[in-house]
C-alpha cells in the first residue's frame, strides 16, 4: 500500500498533516520547550456521548486535521538536525498480542481513524494502539488533540481497522488526552505528538481487543521507517488504510527537529504511526509545499516519552 504525506503551508493547500512553505530567511534558535519533559493532560468534553455523535455521515464529511497545524508549522524554529531533540536513554516497550477475536478484517487491527470536534468543526486523523499498562492507549499527532497553543478537542473517538465506513472493533471513546507542553502551549511542531486514553468497550480493553504495538524512544536518527495512515485529501478518500516506507532525513530547511521520509499521504493521515525495528517511533505530522512527496514526523525523545508514560499509566 502507498501512504501520502502531511504538509504545512502558508500559501499551499493543506494535504496530510499540514503544508509548510519554504522559509525565506533563517528563523530563531530552536525552541527549548519540551526539553523539561513537560506534558499536558486534558479530559475531553462530551466523552459520554462521543460514540453516538459520530454518525456515518459525520465521519464521512470530517475535515482532515492538517488545517489545524499550518500556522504552528510556519513558526517552527531553526534546529540542528543532527542533534537529538532531547537527551535520553533508548527505551522500548514491548508489543501486546490481541486475544482471539470473532471477527477477521483485512485492515490492520490496531491502526485506525480518529474523529474529534474542535472549535465547532468535525475533524479526522489517524492513530495506533500502543502497548501500555492500562491497555487503553492510542498514539496520534499533537494537533489531533489540541490546536497548538489553544483549545483541546472534544468528542474524541478511535475506530480501529476502519475500512470503507465499517468499524469491526467498535468506536472507542477517549477519557483523557495527553500531549507535550511545547505543543499545547506554543504549537512547537517539533513536539507534535500525543496519546489518548480510551474507555473500555464491552468490558474489554483496547489491547485485548485489537492488540497493541511496541513503542520506542530516543533511538538513532536516520532509520528506515514504514508509515501508515488514512489520507483523506485528494487523490485519496480516507476510506482505506495506506502505507509507505523509506529512510528518514533531517528537515532540509532546519525549521524543525523533525525527520522526513518519502511519502505522499495527504490530509487525514496525521497521527498515523511510523514503525522501525518492530516498534512505533514517530507519527505523520507535516510536509512542505517545496519538498514533494515527503512526510515529516517528530523525533520520539524524552518529551514525547513523558507524554506516553503519563497516558500509559
Amino acid at each position: 500500500m502507498h501512504v501520502t504525506r502531511a504538509r504545512l503551508g502558508a500559501s499551499a493547500a493543506i494535504l496530510a498533516a499540514a503544508l509548510l512553505a519554504a522559509p525565506a530567511t533563517a528563523s530563531a534558535a530552536p525552541s527549548e520547550q519540551g526539553r523539561e519533559n513537560g506534558i499536558e493532560r486534558h479530559v475531553p468534553d462530551h466523552a459520554a456521548s462521543a460514540a453516538e455523535y459520530w454518525t456515518a455521515e459525520r465521519m464521512r464529511t470530517a475535515i482532515p486535521a492538517d488545517v489545524l497545524v499550518a500556522d504552528n508549522a510556519k513558526s517552527a524554529k531553526n534546529a540542528n538536525p543532527h542533534k537529538p531533540v532531547e537527551a535520553g536513554q533508548p527505551q522500548r516497550v514491548e508489543a501486546q498480542k490481541a486475544k482471539p477475536a470473532a471477527t477477521a478484517v483485512s485492515p490492520v487491527s490496531h491502526i485506525g481513524k480518529v474523529f474529534f470536534t474542535l472549535n465547532g468543526g468535525n475533524y479526522v486523523c489517524s492513530g495506533n494502539a500502543v502497548s501500555s499498562a492500562n491497555e487503553l492507549t492510542v498514539s496520534t499527532a499533537g494537533h489531533c488533540v489540541n490546536e497548538g497553543g489553544g483549545a483541546y478537542a472534544s468528542r474524541w473517538i478511535f475506530v480501529p481497522a476502519y475500512n470503507n465506513g465499517s468499524a469491526p472493533y467498535g468506536r472507542w471513546t477517549a477519557t483523557e488526552l495527553v500531549t507535550t507542553s511545547a505543543w499545547a502551549n506554543s504549537g512547537d511542531i517539533s513536539y507534535d505528538g500525543a496519546f489518548a486514553v480510551m474507555a473500555p468497550l464491552n468490558g474489554r480493553t483496547l489491547s485485548d481487543t485489537v492488540g497493541a504495538t511496541g513503542v520506542a524512544f530516543n533511538l538513532a536518527r536516520g532509520l528506515n521507517y514504514s508509515a501508515y495512515g488514512y489520507p483523506a485529501a485528494r487523490p485519496f478518500n480516507g476510506e482505506t488504510l495506506q502505507a509507505c516506507s523509506g529512510t528518514a532525513r533531517p528537515d532540509p530547511y532546519n525549521q524543525s527537529l523533525s525527520q522526513g521520509i518519502p511519502c505522499d499521504m495527504t490530509g487525514g493521515s496525521s497521527g498515523g504511526p511510523w514503525f522501525t525495528q518492530g516498534a512505533q517511533n514517530s507519527v505523520n505530522s507535516f510536509g512542505y509545499s517545496g519538498v514533494r512527496n515527503t512526510m515529516f514526523g517528530p523525533y520520539f525523545g524524552s518529551a514525547i516519552q513523558s507524554a506516553y508514560q503519563s497516558a500509559a499509566n
